[in-house]
């Protein structure tokens, strides 16, 4: 489960890196995008897709060019959007005939949430937000929700009860609005990074253990349900 650098070409913006982790078997594919604070090295990017393979995901992880690039600015929506769609393409191109699913942490999530609201990427079965981003910090808000109304496939949000970019109020309101596409799995004391305080009683593994548990078995459900 070793990763495999790659490169993805993205129209008219160059290439980006990635990194493939198959898997053995026929199971899932998810291509995850990274945050807007750190890259697809980063080791809590690094650990959530160790731990959907030990879970029998294949993963692909990539970068945004402004992440290329070294800078802090991250990229406008249009380039991230096509990012997004080039790395899906690469990932169906992988995992042929296998079920394929994409998403993100954070601003990642958010990213490829609008590509998809914008224009169904082919193949994909579902989404997966790894603490999606529903507003600014301190300033609580669904204006950045409003495009998942347009979204016709299944979607996963995988979230912490003391997110400071999603109020959890509002966040169990955007998904339930969504309807039966939209699950919603919280981990109970866990901030945006998935951090828990100590006297909580759980490790921050712990925690990110049972999300991924969660992720899988939403995934292969999916899976099931579009054969």
């Amino acid at each position: 489960m070793t990763p495999r650098p790659l490169a993805i070409a993205v129209p008219d913006l160059g290439t980006v890196s990635a990194l493939w982790q198959d898997v053995p078997g026929n199971g899932p594919c998810l291509v995850l995008a990274h945050g807007a604070g750190a890259g697809m090295t980063h080791p809590a990017m690094a650990a959530a897709a160790d731990g959907l393979a030990r879970r029998g995901v294949a993963i692909l992880r990539y970068q945004f060019p402004f992440m290329e690039r070294g800078t802090k600015r991250p990229d406008p929506p249009a380039v991230a959007q096509a990012t997004v769609r080039a790395a899906v393409a690469l990932g169906r191109d992988l995992a042929p005939g296998r079920p394929l699913f994409a998403g993100g942490r954070s601003y990642g999530g958010r990213m490829t949430s609008q590509a998809e609201a914008a224009s169904p990427m082919p193949g994909v079965a579902g989404l997966v937000f790894l603490a999606f981003p529903l507003h600014p910090a301190g300033r609580p808000g669904r204006e950045r929700a409003q495009h998942l109304a347009r979204i016709a496939r299944p979607m996963l949000f995988l979230q912490g009860t003391r997110d400071a970019l999603a109020d959890p109020v509002l966040l169990r309101e955007t998904v339930e609005g969504l309807g039966p596409i939209a699950t919603l799995e919280l981990a109970d004391g866990a901030d945006h990074a998935f951090h828990v305080l100590a006297r909580s009683g759980r490790s921050d593994a712990e925690v990110l253990a049972g999300l991924l548990d969660a992720a899988a078995r939403w995934m292969a459900v999916q899976a099931k349900r579009a054969a």
